[in-house]
C-alpha cells in the first residue's frame, strides 16, 4: 500500500481548478480617541473652534454678572463711553475675566503635563502636592501670623505650593531610576500629611476655619490686575517651559527605554515638565484658591479633539481651560443673583457630568 491519495482524478482536477478562497476582509479597526481618524475635525479647525468658544466666554463674562446691567450700556463702556458707575463695574469684570482666563489656562496646561509625564490618566495638579502645599501655607499664616486673607494670599500660597513640590520631588526621586511611581507615591504621602495638618488646625482654631473656608473652594471674586501681576512671572515661566518640553512628552509616551534610544534626555525632560506643571498650578492656586476638575478633565477632552501630540494639545488646553473656567464663573454669578457661588463648585457640577458623558461616548482615552 502506497501513500498515494485515493481521491478520484476528476475530483482532484476540479479541486485544483476551483479558485483559492480569499482571506476574509479584516474587521474595521477600533477607532480610539487618541488616534487620528477621519471622524476627528482637522486640528486647526479644532483650535479655531476652541478660540471662538473662549471669545464667547470672555464676552459673557464682561456682559453678565451678579447684578443685572444694561447690555447696551456695557457695550457703550467698551467703546469708551458710558456712565462712571458702569465703567467701574465693567473694569472689575475685565480684571476678573483676564485673571480667570489665565488661571483656567494654567490649570489645564498643568494637568496636561502631569498626565503626560506620569502617564497617569487621573493626573491633575494636586497629584504632586501643589494644592495641599498652598493650603497648608495659608492655614499656617492664618494660625501663627494673624493673616486674614485678601490680596496678600498669593505671596503665602505660592511659596507653600512650590516648597511642597520640592519636597515631593526630593523624596520621590530615587537614585538610578527614572520611574515616576515613587514620585506619585511621595505626592500622595505628602498630601495626606499636609491635609491632616490642615484639618487639625481648622478644628482647633475657629479663626483659621473662618478664613480658610472662603479660600479653599476657589473663587474669582475680588480679582484684580495686581493679583495677576504677582503670579504673572510664574505663569509665563511655566508656559515657556511647557512649550519647550512638549516634544519630549511625545517621546516619553513611548516609554523611557524607547525615548532614551531616540536621544531624549528622560531625566531632564521629566524634571523640566514637573517644574512647568508646578509653576502653572502653584500660580493659579495662589491667585484664586484650589479649583478642582479643570486640570483633570480638559486634557482628556483635548486628546479627543486634536489627538495625542502634545505640541497640539498644549494650545488646545490653554484655550479650552480658559473657556471652561470663565463659563463656570459666569454661571456662578448669575445662577443665584444677586449672590454668587464659588466658581470651584460650578466647575465640579458642570464638568463632572460632561466628562462622564465623554467617557460613555468613547471620547476620553489615556
Amino acid at each position: 500500500m502506497t501513500g498515494t491519495s485515493t481521491m478520484p482524478r476528476g475530483s482532484a482536477e476540479r479541486a485544483s481548478a476551483d479558485p483559492v478562497p480569499a482571506d476574509p476582509a479584516p474587521a474595521d479597526p477600533v477607532r480610539t480617541p487618541g488616534r487620528d481618524d477621519g471622524r476627528r475635525l482637522p486640528r486647526w479647525t479644532a483650535l479655531v473652534l476652541a478660540a471662538g468658544l473662549l471669545v464667547v466666554a470672555c464676552l459673557a463674562s464682561l456682559f453678565l454678572g451678579s447684578r443685572e446691567t444694561d447690555l447696551a450700556g456695557v457695550w457703550s463702556v467698551l467703546r469708551g463711553d458710558g456712565e462712571e458707575h458702569l465703567r467701574q463695574v465693567v473694569a472689575a469684570r475685565g480684571a476678573r475675566t483676564v485673571l480667570g482666563a489665565a488661571v483656567g489656562a494654567a490649570l489645564a496646561a498643568s494637568g496636561l503635563i502631569i498626565q503626560g509625564v506620569t502617564r497617569n490618566p487621573l493626573g491633575e495638579p494636586g497629584l504632586l502636592g501643589v494644592t495641599s502645599g498652598a493650603s497648608a501655607a495659608v492655614v499656617t499664616a492664618t494660625a501663627f501670623l494673624g493673616f486674614s486673607g485678601g490680596a496678600g494670599t498669593v505671596w503665602i500660597a505660592l511659596p507653600g505650593a512650590l516648597l511642597a513640590v520640592v519636597v515631593v520631588y526630593l523624596l520621590g526621586r530615587p537614585a538610578g531610576t527614572h520611574s515616576v511611581v515613587p514620585l506619585i507615591l511621595a505626592g500622595a504621602v505628602i498630601s495626606a500629611v499636609l491635609y491632616a495638618y490642615i484639618q487639625a488646625m481648622i478644628l482647633t482654631r475657629p479663626e483659621v476655619f473662618e478664613s480658610y473656608r472662603h479660600w479653599v473652594v476657589g473663587s474669582l471674586a475680588g480679582a484684580s490686575y495686581g493679583t495677576l501681576a504677582a503670579v504673572g512671572p510664574a505663569l509665563l515661566l511655566g508656559l515657556l517651559l511647557a512649550g519647550l518640553v512638549a516634544p519630549g512628552l511625545n517621546t516619553l509616551a513611548l516609554g523611557d527605554d524607547v525615548a532614551t534610544a531616540l536621544g531624549t534626555r528622560v531625566g531632564l525632560v521629566r524634571a523640566a515638565s514637573i517644574l512647568a506643571a508646578t509653576l502653572l498650578a502653584a500660580a493659579a492656586t495662589a491667585a484664586v484658591g484650589p479649583i478642582a476638575f479643570i486640570g483633570l478633565a480638559v486634557p482628556h477632552l483635548v486628546r479627543a479633539l486634536v489627538g495625542t501630540d502634545h505640541r497640539w494639545q498644549l494650545p488646545a488646553s490653554l484655550l479650552l481651560g480658559a473657556a471652561l473656567l470663565l463659563g463656570s464663573d459666569v454661571v456662578a454669578r448669575v445662577i443665584v443673583r444677586p449672590q454668587e457661588l464659588m466658581v470651584g463648585v460650578i466647575t465640579a457640577f458642570l464638568g463632572a457630568p460632561f466628562l462622564l458623558w465623554a467617557v460613555r461616548r468613547g471620547m476620553v482615552t489615556t
